[in-house]
């Protein structure tokens, strides 16, 4: 949990500066599957999927595929 605290932290830190230098640019979050599936199904996981600007990439780590983009990827 204080991993991904931390993460998450670091992400809107980042997100914010990207924003500035390169707005047209999106920041995403990257988990493993097997985190997500676990973290993002609690209260926690859930405010912060909810959270404006929060974006999500989950990965298979035995595939190396992306299973999921939040909010989708802009074309």
């Amino acid at each position: 949990m204080s991993d991904l605290e931390k993460a998450w932290g670091q992400f809107f830190l980042y997100a914010k500066a990207l924003q500035k230098r390169e707005p047209e640019r999106y920041l995403y979050l990257a988990v493993r599957q097997s985190t997500a599936d676990i973290f993002f199904k609690e209260e926690v996981g859930e405010l912060l999927l909810s959270e404006p600007g929060f974006r999500l990439l989950v990965f298979n780590e035995t595939t190396q595929e992306i299973v999921k983009w939040q909010p989708s990827i802009p074309l």
